[in-house]
Formats: structure tokens, sequence, C-alpha cells
């Protein structure tokens, strides 16, 4: 029997991915964590530390899936003209730096001795190579700097965890009211994602560590 945890469950993704893996017969513990529900601050160095470090459950799949396009009132700039210096800093506070605190902490909340996987929830509009359009910079950097974090944590983590895999995963365009008010692209639910992110998860092992991938199992390039 297995354990997971996923972190950012009260988003509409991460409830989803919640609610799917609750229904899965060889998951045995599947606990939420999340700011709404549970205090969990990603923003908060001392927060993510104490909460993380004060687990006693060890975990063979962790999904960390936080983030967020608009904080506060500030939208995402159409053009680096209407860059805004605080705007973008708690772009990265929230989308970079809070998972990058996870992962320094991650160690201690996987196995050694047996497979893991550990997921973090990224963006297509992370991918310099991918970006023709323009626009959203900081968002846009803040995924980048994520991809940077995860491609450098992958290798340290393989060091000490040789089973371990952790991947980047763009879910695609998900009907959630994060999407709702930036994109009139189709979408997909966030049922539908869930269980698009879990197929992707089981078709990766240790081998697929430090990757980025859609939703549908292509490689993005970073």
């Amino acid at each position: 029997m297995k354990n997971a945890l996923i972190i950012g469950a009260s988003g509409g993704i991460g409830s989803a991915l919640y609610d799917y893996y609750l229904t899965q017969k060889n998951y045995e513990l599947v606990k939420s964590l999340s700011r709404s529900n549970d205090g969990f601050d990603i923003t908060s160095e001392q927060n993510v530390n104490s909460q993380i470090d004060s687990e006693t459950s060890i975990y063979d799949l962790v999904i960390i899936a936080t983030g967020g396009v608009q904080i506060d009132n500030d939208e995402p700039e159409k053009s680096i003209k209407r860059l805004n210096a605080n705007a973008m800093l708690n772009q990265f506070s929230l989308n970079a730096v809070g998972p990058a605190l996870i992962l320094s902490r991650i160690h201690k909340l996987i196995p050694k001795d047996r497979p893991s996987h550990v997921i973090v929830l990224s963006a297509r509009v992370g991918s310099i190579e991918d970006n023709n359009l323009g626009g959203w910079i900081s968002y846009r950097t803040a995924k980048a700097a994520l991809n940077q974090v995860l491609r450098t944590s992958a290798i340290e983590l393989k060091r000490t965890h040789p089973n371990s895999c952790l991947l980047a995963i763009h879910p695609g365009t998900v009907e959630t009211k994060m999407t709702k008010k930036y994109t009139s692209h189709s979408k997909v639910s966030a049922n539908t994602a869930a269980e698009n992110i879990a197929d992707l998860i089981s078709k990766n092992t240790s081998t697929d560590t430090g990757k980025f991938y859609d939703w549908a199992g292509k490689i993005i390039p970073w």
C-alpha cells in the first residue's frame, strides 16, 4: 500500500487530485495540505519548514499543486511596459520560492528504499523556447525559475534517493477559477486533468526524473 500527499489541495486541480487518489485502492493514506484548510503558507519559510518537519509519514507520491496567475489585484502584464516590481516579486514568492522551499525538505517525506514520485505542477508558459507570444512577464519568469529549481533538485535528489522521480507537469488548460478569466481556449475539467496527470505519473520511473511534460506525456522544451 502507498501514501500520497497533495499540497495545494484546496485549488481546482489540487482538490481533484486529492479526490482521485482517495478512490485508488492501492493508496492507504492520502493527505492534503493547503493554506485555506491547514494554514500551510508556502510563502513563509518558517511555516513550510515547521509543517514538513512535523510530518511523521513517508509518502510514495508528493504532488505540489500550488500557484496562481493573479496575486492580489495585480493581473498578468500584457507588455513589459506594464512591469511592476512588487507584483513580480509576489509571483516569484508564490510560484517559484514556495515550491523550492518544499523541495528543500522533500528528502524528509519520501523513501530511500523504494520508488517515489514528486510532481510539481508547472506551466507551458514557463518554457523559454516555447515563448512565441510575449506578455505575462512576471508569471512566465517565475515558472521558468520553478523549472530550473526542479531540474536542479532532481539531480541532487537522485544522489540520496536513487529511486525517486521528480517531474514538472503542465496540466493543460483546466476549467478553474484561475483560468476562467484569462483564456477562451477549450478547457478540460479539473477531474479530467487529475486523471491525465495520474496516468502520466504511472508511466514514469526514476529514469525519467528531471523532465518537463505536458499532460499528454509530451516533453516540453525548457
